[in-house]
């Protein structure tokens, strides 16, 4: 048991961001990641969703659009839990975003409580009313369940996470759906899908890929795209701050993605009447190019919905990656549980659930 009534044997303490995974001051970052990892395993049930310390340490030394930091949980040399938090850096920013943490062993003995206070503090510090995280839970579960603000979804009412939240304040705002898709079977429906697509959306649609980073030729047109997802993709009751992209943003976006070691590949739809992409998908794979695939953002543009851009996107997608990365077993994807129109497609693909995300909320009392 971990004796929190004692300050001299858990201590809260800011996590130092190494230079590089293999640095002397490193020890503490990587247990954040190590513990990470475990308690997907835990809560999800499996190890799609691992990262390796690479990966994490590469977004956190990209600052200049986010700010990242954590906390963790210390006994001597054990560190027992962390907690990441993400502020986006736009002028309107009213929202914190963390990823609570506990080694699955010492949960529900206080640690929780005390990191949950550091993200409640460090939001007050800045001014901002607004605390969101994120739950994982297992497919299978049985018996009483929480639905979110939507009405689309919903997650065990007996979980620990779901009890811890529900405790602190927060309410459930939306559920997210985790499927897979099996990179190992057969592709003819993949094939049959994306040729039926691309003649149902016609000559004014053209689709392009490519591997990160942006071809000069697409940075505009892929940074207003990608800045749509703020405002055009599903948040429930959630708050999603606008964000602003330029070529620049792109590029820094490039660099992250290559400073973390992934591999990205980019199928996009453009619109040629106007010269603008209409849609995208991202497929991203580590090092370790056994592992699994996750898919990062998927988007159709509003005014261009209707005409089947998301299945040109996920299909041409998943034929391209089976030439990048033919070891990946498998793909990994989120959606909302209300945005019916893209299970559809990722069913008819032959995605199928693996876990399921809650999305939560708590405004904070002055």
């Amino acid at each position: 048991m971990t004796d929190l009534t004692d300050t001299r044997i858990v201590t809260v303490e800011r996590i130092p961001i190494p230079e590089t995974a293999d640095a002397p001051d490193a020890g503490i970052f990587l247990e954040m990641v190590r513990i990470a990892n475990a308690v997907c395993l835990e809560d999800a049930g499996h190890d799609y969703l691992r990262e390796e310390p690479a990966e994490v340490l590469g977004l956190w030394q990209d600052q200049q659009d986010w700010t990242q930091l954590g906390f963790a949980a210390i006994r001597g040399d054990e560190v027992l839990g962390a907690v990441k938090i993400v502020i986006a850096n736009e002028p309107e920013t009213s929202s914190v975003e963390f990823d609570l943490m506990v080694d699955p062993p010492h949960r529900g003995q206080g640690l929780e409580e005390l990191l949950l206070a550091e993200v409640e503090r460090e939001a007050r510090d800045r001014g901002l009313g607004t605390i969101q995280t994120w739950t994982l839970h297992r497919p299978q579960s049985t018996g009483a369940r929480v639905e979110p603000s939507t009405g689309w979804g919903s997650i065990p009412a007996d979980d620990a996470q779901t009890r811890f939240q529900l405790a602190s304040g927060f309410t459930l705002e939306q559920v997210e759906r985790n499927s897979v898709f099996d990179l190992t079977g057969d592709f003819a429906v993949v094939e049959r899908m994306l040729a039926e697509a691309e003649e149902f959306a016609g000559e004014d649609y053209r689709s392009l890929q490519w591997t990160s980073p942006t071809p000069p030729e697409h940075v505009d047109g892929f940074a207003h795209v990608i800045s749509r997802m703020s405002t055009d993709a599903p948040a429930g009751g959630l708050v999603v701050e606008e964000q602003h992209w330029d070529a620049a943003r792109v590029k820094r976006r490039d660099a992250r993605l290559k400073a973390q070691g992934l591999t990205v590949s980019v199928a996009a739809v453009l619109h040629v009447p106007t010269g603008r992409i209409a849609a995208y998908n991202e497929l991203a794979i580590g090092e370790d190019r056994a592992g699994a695939t996750q898919q990062f953002g998927t988007l159709v543009v509003k005014e261009h919905r209707g005409r089947r851009l998301g299945t040109i996107v996920k299909c041409a997608n998943l034929l391209r990656w089976r030439e990048i990365a033919p070891g990946s077993p498998r793909v990994s994807t989120f959606n909302a549980e209300e945005n019916r129109h893209m299970l559809d497609i990722n069913e008819t693909i032959g995605f199928v659930p693996a876990s399921y995300a809650g999305a939560w909320k708590k405004v904070l009392t002055s």
